[in-house]
């Protein structure tokens, strides 16, 4: 499923049988990437970080289970039996992170693939498997083309919106590239595409902390893509805004409730509140897969706490320790930005906007 002439980082890597995925853990210093033979490594390789980003956790974790019934010497079942397997390891993959939305809604969605094979088929499990495997694989491909759209619609909107539509500065937060999605990105995306068309000026991107995948993952896409980028410490980023020098904050999101509360990396609430006392539009660029119209609003939405050791040691948690013996830790994954600081959200069916109560209606632009 790879695409020829793409020098693109891949955070995914999939033939049928075959899944390899890189170590996110190891960037940008080493490049390695992982055999993913089951559901088990992919559970273990979402939950370690070895892959992250809504999207891309999404993808490995149904192409993990397509390369396991791929690789099957045989299987001791009927047809039901198989669906029954299925919906089993879609279940035990949806709990290796409980923030992010897409991996739920990929899930829901395989179920239903599965459950209308069984519907349509002959008692053949291997008929299910096919229709479960191929599509996995769909997903992958469909994943690009929806960012590249965000990155068309997203582009378009901010040249719109900036004082200067042919130089154009933005700050993001987190990653969000092609290493946080089967290829291109969402955010980041945007500011791809920004820069193809020759107005981008420069990309700002934060640390990160503690995890530090804007140092590590969105740096090193942005120097291998040869973007004109500058690091900031993430508590430098109000002092950026006050000195001028950014005209959009656009970022990812994890979960986006029905009002338009949006869930992202931790530090993102805090981007939203400086980018609003300066007057900077902030944006949230993510596929309608991270929209979960169940929830009314950001106070439902799961927030995951990550291990004491990402601060307490150095490199995410990975290296030594650096913090005083005996210090407590809070260390929540996410943080909920209030629809009210959101200026729009872009996706892969163009631009959800305010309508006159200054309010977000997801649900009909889900709709159309």
């Amino acid at each position: 499923m790879s695409r020829e002439g793409d020098t693109t980082l891949k955070s995914i890597c999939y033939k049928p049988g075959s899944l390899r995925l890189i170590d996110q853990r190891k960037l940008p210093l080493e490049t390695t990437y992982l055999e993913i033979r089951d559901t088990t490594d992919g559970w273990s390789a979402i939950q370690e970080m070895v892959v992250r980003g809504a999207p891309a956790i999404a993808i490995a974790a149904a192409l993990s289970l397509a390369v396991e019934v791929f690789n099957f010497n045989g299987f001791d079942g009927s047809s039901e039996d198989a669906v029954a397997f299925l919906e089993k390891k879609l279940d035990y993959l949806v709990s290796s992170r409980p923030t992010a939305v897409n991996l739920g809604d990929a899930a829901l969605k395989l179920k239903q693939v599965i459950a209308k094979a069984l519907a349509t088929t002959t008692n053949e499990p291997k008929s299910i498997f096919k229709a479960y495997i191929e599509a996995a694989e769909n997903m992958l491909e469909d994943d690009v083309a929806s960012n590249k759209a965000i990155g068309t619609f997203g582009s378009s909107l901010l040249r719109q919106q900036a004082k200067n539509p042919d130089k154009l500065s933005v700050l993001t937060h987190c990653n969000t590239g092609s290493l946080a999605t089967a290829g291109y990105g969402t955010a980041l995306g945007v500011i791809r595409a920004l820069h193809t068309q020759g107005v981008l000026e420069r990309a700002y991107c934060t640390e990160t902390r503690p995890f530090n995948q804007g140092s590590r993952l969105t740096a090193f896409e942005l120097v291998h893509e040869k973007i004109p980028a500058t690091l900031i410490a993430d508590s430098a980023a109000a002092a950026l805004m006050k000195d001028g020098r950014v005209d959009g904050v656009i970022v990812g999101a994890d979960r986006v409730a029905s009002n338009g509360d949006t869930a992202n990396k931790i530090g993102t609430y805090s981007l939203a509140l400086c980018a609003k006392h300066h007057k900077i539009p902030f944006y949230v660029a993510a596929p309608l897969t991270s929209v979960d119209l169940s929830l009314s609003s950001g106070k439902e939405i799961v927030i995951e706490e990550r291990s004491p050791k990402e601060l307490l040691n150095t490199h995410g948690g990975l290296g030594e320790r650096i913090a005083a013996p005996g210090i407590s830790v809070w260390n929540p994954a996410f943080d909920v930005t209030p629809a009210e600081l959101i200026a729009g959200i872009i996706t892969e069916k163009g631009v959800i906007t305010k309508n006159g109560n200054d309010a977000f209606d997801i649900s009909s632009f889900a709709q159309k």
